[in-house]
């Protein structure tokens, strides 16, 4: 799907010939993909998806109108951590390279391939000639200042260290305080860029169209200070678009063609209006008032238009499990036990969920890499080395239940379940809470929803017992998914170690890194200890999105990593 094996394909081309121009003597590892992400509200929102191909030619008023699942809570690249900043900075700014119609990393910034090293580890970058939007040049400082901001301690970016640490050399040592000067990223000019990684990375160009690593005009944020990204004034744009009219906590915002994007004439959409909408009722009756141009559907609402003309559909490389936090405020939670996990982990019925509550083709997931994202040189799905794992089984987490109560010397046992505030967030918490209160005697599941902004802050400081999250990925590679939960991982905010985990994650990176079959069987590993061994989170679904659209909105395209969506080539056509 959003054709990822003929991206790992394409990828794995490049790959080889990096590897036969570094040798006789050449070095070489495996691939990956991309980022973080909430379903309505989890690290990633969105709904929709892409149309099946541009028709016809722009023939109307270019203006699309979306509605969107929750509301900015950061534009600032270094900070961005989640699926709507994602989308909108994949569209308002760029990297040096931009996943295409196609999803294949293509130059962007950048005006051709990097000139690689023998050895694999350093890339040269020439930039092409291009503008932010106040018409000042685009240049290799630009990228410099960025990179070393997303490490910089006192910034606190959640993504520039676990992108960087272990790939760009020193990147560690600089997230840790040491001098930026440390960091392998040099601007020897306005237009050459010089990377030097730690260890051979094959997926590295993939990384490159990631929203963390895109350029920042540093006399601009100096200038901003405090107020830096707060508004779409205290921005500048490099991309297809400007973002305008966000006042930094609204509900709506405007993106507009960026007159000074150097492809400018590719774009042909003059203006994006965007609303939050939480209730899919809502956005429906928006859509057939005419007023948006998508509606994203589920449940009852999935199932009573997914006959109709107008739905998109698609499955998605997304996953969403339940976080069990095993310290909360500094003292041990009842999910420390790891039979109280694995008995809510076999406690409700996945497959009910996905047919009656989501009703969008969304899958059972009883794994955490997703199907149909990664595959073997052969063809293979990553999935088939594991299979499921653990799925629901009520008889066995009653037994896992019985022991966990009894190992920590309880009756009854009282939860929090940290989900969303959208409707569907609702219906999905509310399913949860019944299944596993009807089949765990003695358990009390309280819900809380919040605001997507809130729950980040909830998940940052580590308050909260459950939480109903997601993940997209960053680069196509099982590792987007396996090492957000090693040790100490920014994103392994639930106080989960394993030693074991640990290690097969390392050699993955690195002594298996250029034996592709050994390297999966330890990311396969890894993560059959995560989910079956020590049940650390509980697989809920891999999801699908289903979309009404209509049929004058051409063009959409939609990504497997990075931002969800690319309206560079979208247009309107046919629009009466």
């Amino acid at each position: 799907m959003k054709n990822s094996k003929l991206f790992w394909l394409l990828g794995l081309v490049l790959v080889l010939s990096i590897f036969l121009a570094a040798c006789g003597g050449g070095d070489d590892s495996d691939t990956s993909t991309e980022s973080e992400t909430p379903e309505e509200e989890t690290d990633t929102p969105a709904e929709g998806e892409e149309s099946e191909g541009a028709s016809g030619e722009p023939d109307a008023e270019q203006v699309l109108n979306l509605v969107e699942g929750a509301e900015i809570p950061s534009m600032d690249s270094a900070i961005a951590e989640d699926a709507v900043a994602f989308n909108i900075l994949n569209n308002v700014n760029e990297g040096l390279f931009r996943l295409n119609e196609e999803n294949v990393a293509i130059p962007a910034l950048a005006e051709s391939e990097p000139e690689i090293s023998e050895d694999g580890l350093t890339y040269t970058f020439k930039l092409r000639d291009a503008n932010w939007s106040d018409g000042t040049p685009v240049t290799a400082q630009d990228f410099e200042f960025a990179w070393k901001r997303a490490l910089d301690p006192e910034v606190g970016s959640p993504y520039g260290p676990y992108m960087m640490a272990g790939t760009i050399k020193g990147a560690t040592e600089v997230s840790e305080g040491a001098d930026p000067s440390e960091l392998g990223v040099v601007a020897e000019d306005e237009k050459t860029l010089v990377v030097t990684l730690e260890r051979p990375t094959p997926y590295f160009m993939s990384l490159m169209a990631f929203g963390t690593f895109y350029p920042q005009n540093e006399a601009f944020v100096t200038e901003k200070g405090d107020d830096y990204a707060l508004n779409s004034d205290n921005l500048l744009y490099n991309g297809p678009f400007m973002l305008t009219n966000w006042d930094g906590t609204g509900l709506t915002w405007t993106m507009e063609k960026n007159p000074e994007y150097w492809d400018a004439e590719t774009v042909q959409l003059e203006t994006i209006n965007v609303d939050v909408v939480k209730e899919t009722s809502t956005a429906l009756n928006l859509y057939q008032s005419g007023e948006k141009d998508r509606a994203g559907l589920s449940g009852e609402f999935a199932m009573q238009y997914a006959d109709d003309p107008e739905v998109v559909r698609e499955l998605e490389p997304t996953l969403f499990y339940l976080k069990f936090n095993q310290e909360r405020n500094g003292e041990e939670t009842p999910l420390a036990n790891v039979n109280i996990r694995k008995a809510i982990s076999m406690s409700f019925n996945k497959q009910d969920l996905v047919d009656v509550v989501l009703a969008n083709g969304s899958l059972p997931a009883n794994y955490l890499v997703p199907t149909e994202f990664t595959f073997t040189e052969d063809g293979a799905d990553f999935r088939e080395v594991n299979g499921d794992l653990t799925g629901f089984d009520v008889e066995q987490a009653q037994e896992f239940w019985a022991t966990g109560l009894e190992e920590i010397g309880e009756t009854e046992v009282t939860l929090e379940l940290l989900g969303g505030d959208s409707e569907l967030a609702g219906k999905m918490d509310a399913y949860l809470k019944e299944q596993m209160e009807t089949n765990l005697e003695g358990l009390t599941v309280n819900l809380k929803a919040v605001p997507f902004g809130v729950r980040l802050e909830l998940d940052e400081a580590q308050d909260y017992d459950m939480q109903n999250s997601g993940w997209g990925p960053d680069y196509q590679d099982p590792m987007t998914f396996i090492d957000l939960f090693v040790t100490g991982a920014s994103h392994n905010l639930m106080s989960y170690s394993s030693e074991e985990f640990d290690s097969l994650v390392e050699q993955a990176k690195g002594e298996l890194a250029q034996d592709a079959t050994a390297r999966w069987e330890a990311m396969a590993e890894a993560e059959r200890i995560l989910i079956e061994e020590d049940a650390a989170i509980a697989p809920i679904y891999q999801r699908a999105t289903m979309a009404l659209q209509k049929p004058y909105v051409q063009n959409i395209i939609s990504h497997p990593f990075g931002g969800d969506y690319s309206y560079k080539w979208a247009f309107i056509s046919g629009k009466e």
